[in-house]
Parts: C-alpha cells; structure tokens; sequence
C-alpha cells in the first residue's frame, strides 16, 4: 500500500533543514495523497476549482466574485500571487489595500472555499514579466529563473517574506490553504532540476510545508519540470483532456490526477482577433473530467483586468505579442464579474457529474450608461518633462530605477539625416526630428529602423513605450525596456543623450489649459457625475472610439492602456472607484484628437477586428 505522499515530502524536506539527528516532521492534517486519491482531513476529496486573481479584481469585489465561485459549483479557488507588485524595489513590501494577499485568502474562507496557492516566484500569467519586479533586470547579468544567486537570492527572500502572511493561513492552522505549487510550467522552460528543488525547499523554509505541495506542467513537460516525490498536475485547453490524462497516467500510474489549468477561454493581444471558445465542448469535458474522478482547476473561473500597466507580452518566436488590458478570458464570469452562458453551463456540468446542488446565483445590477464626457483640458508632454539624466549612451528604464510608462532620449544631430537605427527596441516608439514627427517604429512588426531627414543641429527625440514584458519563455531573460541597445544614423553610433524618465505617476499635477493641445503626445482631462444606486455607483465601460494609442487614469488610478488597433476599445471602470460627482478623467494620446471626449458605456467592446499585421 502506497504511502502518503504529503509524509514523504515532509520528511525529504526535513532531512534537508533539520538539525542532524532531529526527528523527521509528522504528517499533517489537510490535503494528502493516499492510494493515487486526494483526501482532505482524512476523507475522499475532489478539487473542484478554479482561478482568479486578487489583483485583477477590486477588493470591494472580492467578496461578490468569490460567492459567484461558490454557486457556480466550485469548492476552491486557485490564486497566483504577484511579486512585482508586492516589492517594487528591493526590500520594501506592500500587502496593504488591494495588495492584502491574506485578506483574498480569508475572504476565500469566508465564502466557504478553500485555496490552491501559486506563490512562483514566476507565474506567467499574462502579467508583467511573469510576476518578476523589473528591479531583477537592472544588472545585465542576472539570469531569471535559475539558480544564478543575483536572482535566487532575492526570489528566496521574497517567499520567505510572503510566507510571514500566508503561512498562518494553511488548513493546519485552521486556514483554507489546502496546496501550493512549486514554481509555475517550469518544464517548459527549462529542466534544472536543482534549481526546482531550491525553490521547494524555500517554501517549506518559509512555512507552506503545512499543505500538500505538487507542480503543474504541459503534458509532455511533466518529465523536465516536475520532482519525482511530488503530484504533478497538466495544464491543457478545450478538446485536450483525455488526451492530457492519458499522457499523466502513462507518466504517473498511480496519480493523483488533477487539471491544474484547465484553459476553458484565451486571452488577447494587440492588433490580433478577439479570442473565444466552445463552452459546449468546455462543458461536456468538465462533466468527463469530475465523472472520472479527475481534479481539477479551470485557467480561469474570472479573468478580471490586468489594471494599469500589468500586462504581460508573448514571443512567438519570431514576433512580439503584447497583451490587452483587459484578462476577460470568455470564461464564466466576464471581465466585470457578471456571470455568461459558459457559466451556466459549468454549473449545470458541475452539478450533475458531483450530485451537489450548488448555492443560488447571487444577483447584480447591471452596468450603467453615463454617456458622452467631454474633456476640455490639455496638456502637451513636452510642457511637463521631468529633469533629464545626461549620459554618453543610451540607457534603459531598469538603469534609471524606473519600471513601466515611457522614456524619452533626445540629442542634438551634428549632421544630415539618413537611416536611423535603434538597436533593442522595447517596444513602441515615437521620432521626432526638432518637434516634428518623424515616424513610428513598432517592436510587433519587426520595425526598428528609418530614414530621418534633419540638419545639423537638429533636436532628435525618441519617445519609447514599454508595452509589456514577456511573461512567457526564455525571451522574458531580456525584457529590459527603451532601447537595450543603441542608436545609430547613416551608421554612426549616437551619443550626448538627454534622457527623461517617465514613469507618469502625477499626470493629474501637470499645467492643463481649457484649450486645444497645440503639440502631441497630449494629455486631455474632463470630469463627470456617475448615478448611484444604493450605496455604490454601478460599474461601466469607458469608450475609446475615436483615439489612437495611449493610456487612460480615472481618479488617480491607472486604468489601462488604449490602442485602436484592437480588439479591445473599451476599458472596464468598477463603480466602486467612481465618485458621485467629480470623478476626473485623463486620456493620454500619443497623437492627439481634434475632439477630446469618451464615452462611458454599460456593455463592453473587446472585439475589434484588427488590422493586417503585414509590416509597413
């Protein structure tokens, strides 16, 4: 008769971090493999649950998107957590407010759920640089996800750190973290099998060995990122589950056998076709999966918004993909929490394959129509730059301690023009030659060089955007941002740069005029009252028609990107973060309109059809 599982690892980990001659940990209660079977405090248990994410959600939405799991039929919820956000530079944490890691977990509890925790350090999912804090990049040096001690060093110590808020949190001590994965799809990275058990060994160091650890990779992946001592879970899409199953089975006869990312929707880049799939087919295989006693976790139960500048970027291998704002994903709940035919159809799966009759859906008023907003004021960028750095070469937003937004490098030209070349451009720019555009370059279409015409004392400027870093695959290791490289015109390499950090952190402090913005990349800002009902206004989907490329703040907060490209138009503003009068909003767009205003919409545009990606 097989062994426990969770005793084994409990006992490996502690010959690893016991003094000599300590006695091995005994088992705990919670979330155990016995005889290829989950139980949970010594009973039969199939996980049932599905992935969302604190950061994606309002925290005043918690609560509500956590009762809608619980009714759809779920019995946990699976939850990344993401470093970046937590530790901006090195050595100063943020749990507080919508950071609060721990009150995501307690609200789970709660609401009658338990939680699969997916600490990383890497997480992938469509978030900025896989959850990595852009600080990592700032020595050219430092390789990601490795046992490079310039990376391992400040990983461990972030978990540990984690481990201060969530480790109370575990099923042993009356929590409801029942597992937590080691690293995250490591297999289809890499296959350094040392550096997986230093991340293992970490976690228990940092207290999780209270709850059942495993790993999840692709199918054929399980071999390269997985430890052999551990439940493996595969990760896999719509129409692939028996297929899947039947590789684990091959690869672990004796199970356990858990989905650990049913990917039951799909998210969006820029400039490609909106995703969707078949909640049919998602259905029928979710009812497949439960009725043959198989776990599992759906990627995602609700998506939510990758807020600000979180999204993430692909690399195809030849082409990079950056990600829309918005992570809606065409999963049971939609991008603002309201429930879609997929969901009814998991439910009804759901209920049918366990014998459970879930709770009732929870009602919620719908989203509200505010109508046109105009905004009257401007601003031009070149009014509002901060203090340059002076340097010989070019420099990227790591080298000045800056993370996301926008860097602009200005020179002055001894010459005449010719082809300009930037060598490592990441991602997007802008040229200027003496205040006049002069050409875009775009890092999705394999532009990174044109022809100027200027004279000699010419003021070239290059305003650079970072679109988002990789998340996924050995691309990320060189995600640092503006230009990596240098910049060269009729083949001579530039130098005697002016370079301005642009973070845009205080647009709503920058000198706005109640007129036309005489020189883009202009700023525009309007306010507007939003209707209430009962004590919170209700949500609504601010409206991009009309703009070209930017970003846009409400209240202070930065909601997300704008691109008219598509597929995405609209941008999902919570009612919670809307005012009853004043609300305040501020559109940057990088080529200015004749007419400044939105829309505030109560029903979402992510399906844009986008352009030809064909290079120009």
């Amino acid at each position: 008769m097989l062994k426990s599982i969770q005793i084994g690892i409990v006992a490996a980990v502690a010959l690893a971090v016991s003094p000599a001659g300590a006695a091995p940990a005994a088992a705990t209660p919670g979330l155990v493999v016995e005889q290829g079977q989950f139980l949970l405090d010594g009973k039969p248990f199939h996980i049932v649950s599905g992935e969302m994410h604190y950061l994606r959600i309002p925290r005043e939405y918690w609560h509500a998107r956590l009762k809608m799991a619980k009714a759809m039929g779920l019995n946990a919820v699976t939850a990344y957590v993401f470093w970046n956000v937590h530790e901006r530079s090195p050595g100063h944490y943020d749990f507080a407010g919508q950071n609060d890691v721990a009150a995501f977990v307690r609200a789970a509890q709660d609401e009658g759920l338990y939680v699969i925790l997916r600490p990383g350090p890497y997480v992938c999912a469509e978030w900025e640089f896989g959850g990595f804090p852009a600080w990592l990049l700032k020595d050219r040096t430092t390789v990601v996800r490795s046992r490079d001690p310039k990376y391992l060093e400040p990983a461990m110590r972030w978990l540990h750190r984690l481990g201060r808020e969530l480790e109370p949190l575990q099923f042993a001590h009356g929590g409801p973290i029942i597992a937590v994965q080691v690293e995250n799809e490591y297999g289809s990275f890499d296959s350094d099998r040392a550096y997986m058990e230093d991340v293992r060994r970490t976690l228990v160091a940092a207290g999780f060995d209270r709850s059942l650890l495993y790993t999840a990779d692709g199918g054929d992946q399980v071999a390269k990122g997985s430890l052999p001592d551990l439940p493996t879970a595969i990760n896999f899409g719509t129409g692939e589950a028996q297929k899947e199953f039947a590789k684990l089975r091959e690869l672990r006869p004796h199970g356990p056998f858990l989905s650990g990312e049913y990917w039951d929707g799909w998210f969006d880049h820029w400039g490609e076709p909106h995703n969707t799939s078949d909640a049919k087919q998602e259905a029928a295989e979710i009812g497949w999966m439960l009725g043959q006693g198989y776990s599992l976790s759906l990627y995602m139960f609700h998506g939510g918004t990758s807020f600000g500048w979180m999204n993430g970027a692909n690399w195809d291998g030849k082409r990079y993909q950056p990600d829309v704002t918005s992570y809606d994903y065409d999963v049971g709940l939609d991008e603002s929490g309201r429930p879609t035919p997929k969901y009814f159809a998991f439910r009804d799966a759901i209920a049918k394959a366990t014998g459970v009759a879930p709770p009732a859906v929870p009602s919620m008023p719908p989203p509200q129509t505010i109508g046109a907003v105009a905004l009257p004021e401007s601003a031009s960028l070149w009014d509002n730059l901060p203090a340059p750095v002076v340097s010989r070469d070019v420099k990227t937003m790591e080298d000045l301690d800056q993370a996301y937004g926008y860097i602009l490098y200005r020179t002055t030209l001894a010459g005449g023009g010719g082809k300009l070349a930037l060598d490592g451009l990441h991602d997007y720019a802008r040229v200027y030659v003496d205040g006049v555009l002069a050409g875009t370059l775009d890092r999705r279409l394999g532009q990174s060089s044109l022809a100027i015409e200027t004279h000699r004392g010419s003021v070239l400027d290059i305003l650079v955007e970072n679109t988002g870093r990789i998340n996924f695959g050995k691309q990320l290791r060189g995600e640092r941002k503006g230009i990596t490289g240098s910049v060269s015109l009729r083949g001579v390499r530039l130098e005697g740069w002016k370079i301005y950090p642009l973070p845009l952190d205080g647009v709503a402090d920058y000198r706005y005029a109640d007129k036309s913005c005489a020189a883009a990349p202009c700023f525009y800002r309007g306010r507007f009252e939003a209707a209430r009902s009962g004590d919170a206004a209700a949500d609504t989907f601010l409206d991009t028609a009309g703009w070209n490329k930017g970003f846009v703040w409400l209240n202070g907060r930065a909601l997300g990107r704008h691109w008219n490209i598509g597929p995405q138009r609209t941008l999902y503003v919570p009612g919670v973060w809307l005012k009853p009068q004043g609300n305040e909003v501020i559109v940057l767009d990088l080529t200015g309109v004749e007419r400044a205003n939105v829309t505030l919409r109560d029903k979402p545009v992510l399906d844009v059809a986008p352009p030809s990606l064909s290079p120009h």
